[in-house]
């Protein structure tokens, strides 16, 4: 036979390692080129990734829940030659001489345990079960256990019934809870876990530790799962002082740019309080458009079309700064970030030339961005290439803030609540919806004239919508 073997891909750029989340395959299995064979998750995006060739599985290297590097094996492939010797097939062999002692049965230590697969899972160091290979049976136990159940203990699973149904982001909401997925009552269509019941699961494990009082019986639980749930430490009488998370994925990521931008980048903020009243008029009138039906409307997707009216009169905002080739890069087009908050963490995906689209095209775009998002399906070229973002932290209550740039782009808008206040209007002080806008720049390449213009124009827009049409 012939065996290949499919390493980890680099799925996003510059990425160095992925979490394997789902595999969709066992040893025995038969795959064909292009089909997918597992779920990765990378520190920007929840990914799968096919296979490149056909064959029939011969091992799958790692477990769920291991993180591994770029460029390691994950899966091996018999791709010719004689079907391989699968661990079902595997028992006649033991079972033939049932005298043997059980010490031949695993004669090669070193095949048991290789030194050179021990992936640093982030934030505990070396996690012992995925450093080595699930051990051989015994031939006492070959001879008595059934075939049919030998791929699920090859692959670290218990024969105890099918794997619970539920989406990345529940799977990863069940292990920083440390809710085991086997225990939850499924509601979801088609027996699907939601968050919802990941959450009622959780709910009654807190009054029932002082039950069983001791910390003693309670601890040998946390090494189940060191990896994949935070860790909490104990006060006494079930009460947890601290929680440890691990710093992996998408927060890690996250974390490391936001760094590298606070401190490479010059940054300056500036603000403006405004009356948006006729943009919110203007909302609901869109609303009922016969033309926009069917699309969602909202305060967000007028402020995405002003900010691009006012790049067009301002384009120098729209740059980047090159600090290997010493120059300002000008781009004449608009990738439109927008922050979202998702439960993988922070994550930027952006509409790609934005500035082209029409208002119901953008519409769209916007509700697909957003929607993706919360599936945790977002990819990796999604949130690549972005040219400016907005942060929408109104959402949350919040009148504005001072946000960092997302790496490589020179500025990004914060939009802040939108309140009804007293305003001066017309000359007399009347209840108006108001709100503020921030705007943080990267002062290497915009200064504070072209800061200004370009804040000033988005307020205008917003304050007067008809400009929408006249300027652009």
């Amino acid at each position: 036979m012939t065996i290949r073997e499919f390493k980890m891909p680099d799925v996003g750029e510059g990425l160095t390692e992925a979490e394997i989340l789902k595999w969709y395959v066992q040893p025995g299995d038969t795959v064909t080129d292009g089909q997918v064979v597992c779920e990765v998750e990378t520190a920007k995006a929840a990914v799968e990734l096919p296979i490149p060739f056909d064959g029939t599985v011969h091992e799958l290297v790692f477990p769920e829940g291991t993180t591994v590097d770029v460029g390691q094996v994950i899966i091996s492939v018999n791709v010719g030659g004689a079907a391989p010797a699968a661990p079902a097939a595997a028992a006649p062999a033991v079972e033939a001489a049932p005298a043997a002692p059980p010490a031949p049965v695993a004669p090669a230590p070193a095949e048991d345990a290789p030194q050179e697969r021990q992936p640093v899972l982030v934030g505990y160091g070396v996690a012992a079960s995925s450093t080595k290979r699930r051990a051989r049976k015994s031939a006492t136990a070959t001879a008595t256990a059934p075939a049919a159940v030998v791929p699920e203990q090859l692959n670290g699973h218990a024969p105890a019934g099918p794997r619970p149904l539920a989406k990345p982001p529940v799977r990863k909401l069940a292990k920083d809870l440390g809710v085991d997925l086997a225990s939850v009552v499924p509601t979801g269509p088609d027996g699907v876990i939601t968050r919802e019941d990941v959450h009622r699961a959780a709910a009654p494990a807190a009054p029932v530790a002082p039950v069983q009082a001791p910390a003693a019986p309670v601890a040998p639980a946390a090494p189940a799962a060191p990896v994949q749930a935070p860790v909490a430490v104990a006060a006494g009488a079930g009460e947890a002082r601290e929680t440890r998370v691990p710093i992996k994925g998408v927060r890690k990521a996250t974390a490391a740019a936001m760094v590298g931008s606070a401190f490479t980048a010059p940054h300056v903020t500036e603000f403006v309080t405004f009356d948006i009243t006729r943009t919110m008029k203007l909302v609901e009138e869109l609303k009922a458009d016969k033309d926009m039906a069917g699309l969602r409307i909202n305060p967000l997707l007028l402020i995405a079309k002003a900010v691009l009216v006012a790049v067009r009169r301002n384009p120098e905002i729209n740059a980047a700064w090159d600090e290997a080739a010493q120059e300002i890069v000008l781009k004449h087009y608009v990738n439109l970030g927008i922050a979202a908050a998702t439960p993988r963490g922070l994550i930027v995906p952006n509409i790609k030339d934005a500035h082209a689209q029409t208002l119901p095209e953008l519409s769209r775009s916007l509700s697909e961005l957003v929607a993706t998002a919360r599936e945790g399906k977002t990819t990796p070229a999604a949130m690549q290439g972005g040219t400016f973002t907005i942060t929408n932290v109104g959402v949350f209550g919040v009148d504005t803030g001072t946000p960092i740039l997302n790496p490589g782009e020179s500025a990004i808008l914060a939009v802040g609540a939108i309140k009804l206040q007293p305003w001066v209007h017309k000359g007399k002080v009347k209840p108006r919806q108001v709100t503020t806008l921030a705007l943080s720049f990267d002062h290497r390449l915009v200064d504070g004239e072209l800061g200004s213009k370009f804040l000033a124009d988005v307020a205008a827009v917003l304050e007067q919508p008809k400009r929408l049409m006249t300027w652009a």
